[in-house]
């Protein structure tokens, strides 16, 4: 049964309102822009007017909180869960996926009858059914990586199918997402857009004409903790990265103005984690990575002129976890799966002529990544060093009131503890193969991101995110993937590579299929993505690889290892590995 049909009878959604009486949905989710990346927080370096328009006419949260990392985030606001609970403990190497069993906000909106697509960076999962077409997008345009190695034209994927993509990456993710809405609004169907975009994420890399506002004028606003720690390069692009973003929301609301769906739609703006780099944040303390309050604080603005009071500002803390319920209750979308979920609905917060007014529970927020631990009441943090820190008298972390405040260090205490208890013995455990050949799909992909290299193979970086494997020098060296077929079938085999000389004799297996074939054209091309950098990076370049079918293989359904060899090595090396595609043929009709 397709698995949203079977998410339909699931939901029990025969009641639910009329499509046209419902709201639209847009959310635009930024990666790695810290709390301070907007004039709307006060950084008078930066210029964000169309996302300041958010705040000004619609809600603003003033203690909103995420993760201190990536695909935890987007996990918390796909799920309403804790990113524990949902299998996601990495941001790489398949750590990022969501369990199967978990429901998403955009299996619950395609099974109420909207429109779903998702259009920019994915990062919980690759390979269907973790791809975000098994999760309840109908469209999906972009890539399912934690990082990606240039942003001008790459290779991208829509709906699984490699397609390259035009121009630079976020401009070209709003274009997708506005044609989709576009269709929507002439279907007359109601729409859930998300648009997880990708920047100030590095490579830092802009189009000139934001770069020039930020290259060499002053910069007043600094870091106060660390000033001397800075690195002006990576300021100013990050900087520049933001405006671009900004840029592109204002296109996307003067298309909602020219539709005509403005006063009916939803729009949210947040971002997934603390800044990348050393940059002013308010004076929190905690940068990308940290679970202090500059690590996961983050802007919350939603605005539905049809729903909610321009200027509403709401001083409870709240969590990207409050997203989905907060979103259901909006929208009037049935959620069966509510009882599961971690986050509240912000419904009373939002709706209310008072939200200052409404009685809202005292809630105790887990921040975690890896092993690190705060907790945050409505007053008071504590680290993952067990310091406590009154953050409306203390907001940059700077006493420790630990000794004056010994019940309140005892009862955070204890929330991190049954955290720990509940999460942290299985927290890392991970045997989840990656799926070959799932019958929801024709396409797998299966990167050197997600594989095992043995003997000398080496990543092109030691972040695998959008690597490659290179030094193939030994028939003894293989590549594996720990992997389970879901359907038995024929699968045509593409390889993406590099190679200096042609020659190589390869093969790849899975238990008792194998696959022949041979490097016959050498593609001897130079690592690229570097002439855009605007700030030397950590992760990968990236190549030009090239893409060549390498033949069909009969793969039967079952777990086991996929293993490429080379057989023989005529020159210095095999080849440098990028990625396998596998796309199951279809069987042929009568004729």
């Amino acid at each position: 049964m397709n698995r949203n049909l079977f998410l339909v009878m699931m939901l029990g959604l025969v009641g639910a309102p009329a499509e046209a009486s419902r709201p639209n949905v847009l959310v635009f989710l930024s990666d790695d822009q810290g709390w301070g990346d907007l004039s709307s927080s006060g950084n008078t370096d930066i210029a964000t007017p169309h996302i300041d328009s958010l705040k000004r006419d619609g809600a603003s949260f003033e203690r909103f909180f995420v993760c201190p990392v990536c695909s935890p985030t987007r996990a918390e606001f796909l799920t309403g869960r804790h990113h524990a609970r949902s299998g996601v403990y990495s941001t790489s190497a398949g750590g990022e996926r969501m369990n199967l069993d978990e429901v998403t906000v955009a299996d619950i909106f395609v099974a109420a009858g909207y429109a779903t697509g998702a259009f920019g960076k994915w990062h919980n999962g690759m390979q269907h059914p973790y791809h975000p077409n098994g999760r309840g997008f109908q469209e999906f345009y972009g890539f399912c990586s934690g990082h990606w190695g240039n942003y001008y034209s790459p290779l991208l994927e829509q709906n699984g199918r490699i397609v390259k993509g035009q121009g630079f990456c976020v401009d070209d993710f709003t274009n997708r997402a506005m044609s989709f809405i576009e269709g929507a609004v002439d279907e007359g169907k109601p729409f859930f857009a998300y648009l997880p975009y990708n920047t100030p994420h590095s490579p830092m890399q802009v189009p000139d004409r934001f770069w020039q506002r930020f290259s060499h004028r002053p910069l007043k606003m600094k870091n106060r903790q660390s000033p001397g720690r800075e690195v002006e390069t990576h300021k100013r692009s990050a900087l520049a990265m933001c405006e671009n973003l900004d840029w592109n929301v204002g296109r996307v609301l003067n298309r909602l103005k020219e539709l005509g769906v403005s006063r009916d739609t939803i729009v949210i703006w947040f971002h997934d984690n603390g800044p990348n780099g050393v940059r002013w944040n308010g004076g929190m303390r905690g940068r990308k990575g940290s679970t202090d309050e500059g690590g996961v604080r983050s802007p919350l603005y939603v605005k539905w002129p049809a729903g909610i009071r321009a200027g509403t500002e709401i001083p409870q803390i709240t969590s990207v976890r409050d997203l989905l319920p907060t979103l259901c209750d909006l929208a009037g979308v049935p959620d069966t799966e509510a009882r599961t979920r971690d986050g509240l609905s912000l419904q009373p917060l939002l709706r209310e002529p008072a939200p200052g007014e409404v009685s809202w529970p005292d809630r105790t927020l887990i921040s975690h990544w890896k092993d690190r631990i705060s907790a945050r009441n409505q007053r008071f943090r504590l680290d993952d060093r067990e310091r406590l820190y009154d953050m409306v008298a203390d907001p940059g972390q700077k006493h420790n009131v630990a000794e004056s405040h010994p019940t309140v260090v005892e009862n955070l205490r204890k929330a991190v503890v049954r955290h720990r208890d509940e999460f942290m013995a299985s927290y890392f455990e991970d045997k989840r193969p990656f799926v070959i050949a799932d019958p929801g799909s024709r396409f797998t992909q299966l990167p050197a991101r997600d594989a095992v290299a043995h003997g000398s193979i080496r990543r092109s970086n030691k972040f695998p995110n959008c690597s490659y494997f290179k030094n193939w020098t030994s028939t003894e060296d293989r590549i594996t993937f720990g992997a389970e077929v879901a359907a038995s079938g024929s699968y045509a085999v593409v390889l993406y590579y590099a190679a200096r000389e042609a020659g190589a004799k390869c093969e790849l297996s899975f238990n008792d299929a194998v696959l022949k074939f041979q490097i016959t054209e050498a593609h001897d091309v130079p690592e690229s993505g570097k002439e855009h950098d605007l700030h030397p990076r950590m992760e990968s370049y990236v190549k030009d690889f090239k893409a060549v079918k390498v033949g069909d293989i009969l793969l039967e359904k079952g777990k086991g290892e996929l293993t490429l060899r080379a057989t023989e090595i005529p020159g210095a090396e095999a080849m440098e590995f990028r990625m396998l595609t596998l796309t199951r043929m279809e069987a042929a009709g009568p004729r």
